[in-house]
């Protein structure tokens, strides 16, 4: 992690949202899935989200050695997003606990906010944690 690892960093990200992003697309082998609104799926909400945090503070680690997991994620789902429309993230590094980082995040999707809540995200080690993972594989197998 670099000095430069501090809360205050802010980082907006747009996407304009695609059929591919709906509930229907989310889990299309459940067909209570299938018959839902062609709308954001929260699932993918919370991805977008995630994503503008690692986008954040990519340029403050050691990228690629150092990434980002997702630990916890705290976050409202208020209004409806069809396809088509252009969804902005924007989220700020709000405390930094060793390598542990919280986010506050929001999303607006041009006419509503859509969701606003706190993202915690863990720095790790890629080839440490791979490793630890591959154990865990082995033992499964």
């Amino acid at each position: 992690m670099k000095e430069s690892l501090k809360p205050g960093i802010r980082h907006r990200h747009a996407f304009v949202i695609p059929a591919s992003k709906t509930v229907p697309a989310l889990y299309p082998e459940a067909p209570e899935f299938v018959a839902m609104p062609e709308v954001l799926a929260t699932g993918f909400l919370v991805g977008f989200l995630e994503s503008a945090c690692i986008r954040a503070v990519n340029s403050h680690l050691d990228w690629p050695r150092e990434q980002t997991v997702g630990t916890h994620i705290d976050v409202s789902h208020e209004a409806a997003t069809p396809p088509g429309l252009e969804v902005t993230a924007t989220v700020e590094l709000v405390e930094v606990d060793g390598r542990r980082l919280v986010f506050a995040v929001e999303a607006n999707d041009g006419m509503d906010t859509i969701a606003r809540g706190r993202h915690e995200r863990f720095v790790i080690d890629r080839a440490k944690f791979d490793a630890r993972v591959g154990k865990k594989a082995k033992v499964h197998l």
